[in-house]
């Protein structure tokens, strides 16, 4: 059963329809202009939209385009006795999913109107085991179990349903991308696109066309309308990764857009409306550059309503293993080759790494020795010689440097102290607290409990 909204000035062609509709088991409401049929769609929700495209008052047009908006998964099917080619596709475009010439024998429509509601069921069924599947399998860079991750995956759970714009904060390659799309995806416009761009790698001069569109002649070259990723991503969410590196002069027209719901295209008068929400990323310190002056006060706290923090590699050591695995599992089917296991020394030599490229680097590692490897072995030749060379790790950051080779010395007392860290804290001269505390940080990940 579903239910239905039907919408026509002809009362009796109408009433005729309702109980057709009526007697195959659907709730069917009536509305006899398009004005009443949008009441109803601003307080109830249909499967199904059949609406006359010529009424009197507004027309079929003005309802479909807001049936689509507030209704993205109702089936939306539009009637009309006097048609043309032009009408058919406007109709389309808007997103009707079918377009009726009348009269229409009433069992033809009855038949049009339960194929489409099966169609429906089919898709949604399918999005339900997409998302079912997606679930079983996280994304790469969001799997294991060190507190500092799974507080991040709370964060996650506790924002993506409602519409709060999210700020996710991490240094390159922790995985921003990744967490913008789980809240994407928990989130009711999971079924509406998600776009993204990376704000530092489009020119100053093309980022606002990018996001707001254009009309033509707003510029050289600008030789017909264009809509931007705010017009595209209608209903959805859009990603601003890198934001840290917007320009200032684009800045306040981002702050407008969050706070108005309303935009310009470069070289329009006239403002279109717009539904989405925002997910932006950074890996810069954003509180600093407002201290220098290189990013708007306002736009930092509209844009930081719900902050998710993501942690370095190096301070999650511990889920090296399990992420390992899972990059393996994904690696292997897109080289087609059988999976490879790291054997212990090569393990020891992922964990003990001070991974200043994060996850993104840790794949990296592992398809060249995927490639390397032979057998279902990976084993230390087949790394890179930066994570075997003996002694400290070589990282050109002075900070990492510094904790590369904590986190080696850890280790190496924790191992001639034969694991026992009561020991090996006493000959550090720091207290079990703080190696736990360096181990599940910034220490070595390859010392046994």
């Amino acid at each position: 059963m579903a239910r239905i909204l039907l919408v026509d000035d002809e009362k009796d062609f109408r009433i005729s329809v309702a109980e057709v509709l009526r007697a195959s088991g659907h709730e069917v409401g009536e509305a006899g202009t398009a004005e009443a049929g949008l009441d109803r769609i601003r307080g109830e929700v249909f499967d199904a939209v059949i609406a006359d495209l010529r009424m009197p008052g507004r027309s079929g047009i003005d309802l479909l385009k807001q049936a689509a908006l507030r209704l993205p998964d109702a089936i939306l099917v539009v009637m009309t006795a006097f048609g043309s080619l032009e009408t058919a596709i406007e109709a389309l475009r808007l997103g009707a999913h079918d377009y009726l010439l009348k009269p229409i024998p009433l069992e033809a429509l009855r038949r049009k109107i339960e194929a489409l509601l099966q169609h429906r069921a089919a898709l949604a069924e399918n999005r339900w085991l997409r998302r079912a599947l997606a679930a079983e399998a996280p994304p790469a860079g969001l799997v294991g179990e060190s507190p500092l991750l799974q507080e991040a995956l709370r964060l996650i759970a506790r924002v993506a349903p409602t519409g709060s714009t999210v700020l996710i904060t991490g240094e390159t390659g922790t995985g921003k991308e990744l967490v913008a799309r789980a809240v994407h995806e928990g989130s009711p416009r999971r079924d509406r696109p998600f776009l993204a761009i990376n704000c530092g790698s489009v020119p100053e001069t093309l980022l606002e066309s990018e996001l707001f569109g254009h009309v033509k002649g707003a510029f050289t070259g600008a030789d017909r309308d264009k809509r931007g990723l705010f017009e595209v991503a209608e209903g959805g969410t859009l990603f601003l990764d890198e934001i840290g590196e917007m320009p200032l002069s684009l800045q306040p027209k981002i702050l407008r857009a969050l706070e108005t719901r309303e935009a310009l295209r470069v070289g329009a008068t006239v403002p279109f409306r717009m539904d989405v929400r925002l997910v932006a990323a950074t890996n810069r310190d954003l509180r600093g550059r407002v201290k220098g002056e290189r990013f708007r006060s306002d736009l930092y706290f509209r844009l930081a309503v719900f902050e998710i923090p993501l942690p370095p590699l190096r301070e999650r050591p511990g889920d090296i293993p399990a992420l390992s695995r899972h990059l393996i599992d994904r690696l292997s089917r897109t080289l087609h080759r059988p999976p490879a296991v790291p054997d212990a020394e090569a393990m020891r030599a992922l964990e003990r790494y001070a991974w200043p490229g994060n996850v993104r680097e840790l794949a990296n590692v592992l398809e060249r020795a995927l490639i390397l490897c032979e057998g279902d072995r990976i084993v230390p030749t087949d790394l890179p010689g930066i994570l075997t060379a003996p002694g400290e790790t070589v990282v050109d950051d002075l900070r990492l440097a510094r904790l590369a080779f904590e986190r080696a010395h850890i280790r190496r007392v924790v191992e001639k102290m034969g694991g026992d860290k009561k020991a090996a804290a006493e000959a550090l001269g720091i207290d079990v607290s703080s190696l736990y505390r360096k181990i599940e940080g910034g220490g070595s990940s390859g010392v046994t409990e």
